[in-house]
């Protein structure tokens, strides 16, 4: 018959190796979260090695102009540009043998309240000749004007009279500065951050006058405050809540 007084001291050193090992995993788990991630580089794919070296070319062939030439981890080339350089550096890209980017597939603005030069232009030109894309990027405020691109491409016509109707960026040469998109004497950029989400203004028929009518936004009930976690009115414990019994 073995005694307790041999069992007990084996079952406590079990039990305090035991607790060692899943201290030091806790330890080594803690220390692995704690470490920080490494961003790893993309790999250097041909497409990205090819971006690249037409950015340099741009950046060398355009040093005045061309503030940052990059290639982003989505295989992107992109150029920043101060708002003097728009004209040229368009029209370099559109007329350079290694470049010919002769499409202007999108322009578009960005507004980022926080920065001193809160607006950002953005033209994305193609090169069917070459299979390439770019970003061209430059910034302005709400007081200072951006050269318009129509005399380089005229696809700019429509897209910077959309910039200005819904940021209210101006465009120093377009033949043709109008609102696009919003009615006649509206007044506001409805893209700017500043702007309410409900408008100062709304339309309706008026059957009186038998035409639309524009009058101040009568909102029907305040603003509620919602629980998001769950939207839902809970009803106290215990179910469904019944009248008072009379």
């Amino acid at each position: 018959m073995v005694s307790a007084a041999r069992v007990l001291p084996a079952a406590t050193a079990a039990v305090t190796a035991a607790s060692r090992r899943s201290l030091s995993h806790s330890s080594r788990a803690s220390d692995e979260q704690q470490t920080p991630a490494v961003m790893m580089e993309p790999p250097m794919t041909e497409e990205r090695q090819k971006l690249e070296e037409l950015g340099q070319f741009i950046a060398s062939a355009l040093p005045k102009y061309i503030q940052v030439a990059q290639v982003s981890a989505c295989d992107e080339l992109e150029l920043f540009i101060a708002p003097a350089s728009v004209l040229p550096v368009l029209t370099f890209l559109r007329d350079n043998t290694l470049c010919q980017f002769k499409v202007l597939a999108d322009q578009c603005g960005v507004d980022i309240p926080k920065r001193a030069n809160r607006f950002e232009i953005v033209y994305n030109l193609l090169s069917l000749r070459h299979n390439l894309r770019v970003r061209v990027r430059t910034y302005t405020d709400e007081l200072s004007a951006v050269d318009s691109a129509c005399s380089v491409f005229n696809a700019a016509n429509w897209y910077e009279r959309e910039i200005w109707d819904m940021y209210g960026v101006y465009f120093l040469g377009h033949p043709d500065l109008r609102r696009i998109l919003t009615d006649y004497g509206f007044e506001g950029h409805p893209l700017r951050k500043d702007f309410p989400l409900s408008g100062f203004v709304e339309v309706r028929y008026d059957e009186d006058v038998k035409r639309v009518v524009c009058e101040p936004v009568e909102l029907a009930q305040e603003f509620r405050k919602f629980d998001f976690e769950s939207p839902w009115e809970q009803l106290p414990s215990g179910g469904t809540k019944m009248p008072a019994e009379v």
